[in-house]
């Protein structure tokens, strides 16, 4: 099959014929219909997450089931799914205790076992598949606690987006957050992720949503799914601008981005009492600093991993919401791209130009 190969961090990824082998045990054989193009995936061609190489890059991703492995019984053939990077076992502390996505149990990832032959290879040798998926290729042979069915009427290049930014941004703000009707919000990075945390506000009937970014394109994107209010944070000081619309600071401050200095920043433009959460994928090293005295005004800073997902619950009914128009997909994706045309892809996110692209790769 055909395949996007990362050879080397800070390398362009080339095209190439790969082998996959038939799923085993627990194990299920999709055909990519689609993948997202995101940033976390950046993360690791620039170096600044380590993943061993060579590796098919891609998490966001919808396809259709081809065939099953030995002990699946959640899906058949010819089934639309969703990939969720965050498989599940079903059996450990986090999966019993209503936290699925937090899951770290490698049978989770590898139900057929360590020793199982490599999913995927290339001239014989094994190739890294990231995130249990490798979406950047025609197929892809992922745990059966990593596919979720969605709706038959999905489109799946749609679909695609659900599995990562949009269960993401919307869910920091309903899942980790629990944002209440009334409240404020201010979303730092108006990306992919960020867009759809603005849409989580609006589900959320936030009162004000600030949405903050360095490029005016992005802030039309902000306004398109909901913002009402927009701040560029290259031309004034972003803490200082939240402050002065509404007066002490809001009640939630997202972090979209996976800097530093906007982690900082979130923090201090919410209120006393407030919240800020980092939803955006920080350097493996770094560090965040955040004035100490804060905390005495009982200040939050939390995390939010895949937006507190419980997939199987939370994708078909996201799914759901854009089928009855509750939520924008269609209007996030900016560009798509041939699967040659992956490094054009994320060349045009590192300078801003799409809110979300899309890499077709099968009917």
């Amino acid at each position: 099959m055909k395949a996007a190969v990362l050879h080397a961090v800070n390398q362009p990824m080339t095209i190439e014929q790969i082998e996959i082998r038939k799923p085993l045990h627990g194990e299920v054989l999709v055909r990519t219909v689609a993948s997202g193009v995101c940033h976390s995936d950046l993360h690791f061609i620039d170096g600044l997450w380590p993943t061993p190489t060579p590796v098919v890059l891609g998490h966001e991703a919808a396809g259709v089931v081809e065939e099953v492995g030995d002990g699946v019984t959640y899906v058949k053939a010819g089934d639309p799914v969703v990939l969720s990077f965050a498989p599940f076992c079903g059996n450990c502390r986090d999966c019993v205790t209503g936290s699925p996505h937090l899951c770290t149990n490698p049978s989770a990832r590898f139900p057929a076992g360590a020793g199982a032959a490599p999913r995927i290879t290339w001239n014989g040798n094994p190739v890294n598949q990231f995130a249990n998926m490798g979406s950047f290729a025609e197929y892809m042979v992922v745990p059966e606690g990593g596919v979720v069915k969605v709706p038959k009427d999905m489109p799946l290049d749609k679909a695609a987006l659900v599995g990562c930014s949009v269960m993401t941004g919307i869910g920091a703000v309903l899942n980790t957050a629990k944002v209440v009707e009334g409240e404020t919000v201010a979303v730092i990075g108006t990306g992919g992720v960020g867009l759809n945390v603005i849409q989580g506000a609006v589900l959320a009937n936030a009162s004000r949503i600030i949405a903050i970014d360095v490029l005016d394109n992005k802030l039309e994107y902000a306004k398109q799914m909901g913002a009402t209010h927009t701040i560029n944070a290259a031309n004034e000081d972003a803490v200082k601008a939240v402050q002065a619309l509404t007066g002490f600071g809001v009640d939630y401050a997202f972090e979209a981005i996976g800097n530093v200095k906007a982690a900082t920043q979130a923090f201090n433009m919410v209120r006393r009492g407030g919240t800020a959460v980092i939803v955006g994928m920080m350097p493996f090293t770094s560090t965040i600093e955040v004035p100490g005295a804060a905390f005495l005004g009982e200040k939050k800073m939390i995390g939010s991993f895949y937006g507190s997902t419980r997939f199987r619950v939370d994708m078909p009914r996201l799914c759901e919401f854009y089928l009855a128009g509750k939520i924008k997909l269609d209007e996030l994706v900016t560009r798509r791209y041939e699967l040659g045309q992956i490094n054009e892809a994320f060349d045009a996110m590192k300078k801003g130009e799409v809110a979300r692209s899309i890499v077709p790769i099968s009917a």
